[in-house]
């Protein structure tokens, strides 16, 4: 496990303690992918609900609170594929 996937998962769960309801897939490129759902955040590339795709970078700013990930996703650094629902709630608690 690459050390960007392990700081995600810390990152996650730290903000989810309780997990999410519902699943959601962060893709982080060139590094791997972390699901969060109710059982909190694991690292895995099965499928979810929700596929959140951004570079290493992207991430860490979202994760630090340093942008938005709904800027993020309307600037072209973020991309969202399946139920976008999932996604802004997700971005709701992140915030």
């Amino acid at each position: 496990m690459s050390d960007t996937i392990e700081l995600a998962i810390s990152a996650l769960e730290e903000k989810l303690p309780n997990g999410f309801d519902g699943s959601v897939k962060f893709e982080i490129e060139n590094e791997g992918s972390v699901i969060i759902n109710e059982d909190g955040a694991v690292e895995s590339s099965d499928d979810a609900d929700c596929t959140l795709t951004a570079d290493k970078d992207t991430f860490q700013e979202i994760m630090s609170g340093e942008l938005n990930s709904t800027a993020a996703f309307m600037q072209g650094k973020l991309k969202v594929d399946g139920d976008m629902g999932m996604a802004m709630r997700l971005a709701s608690v992140l915030a």
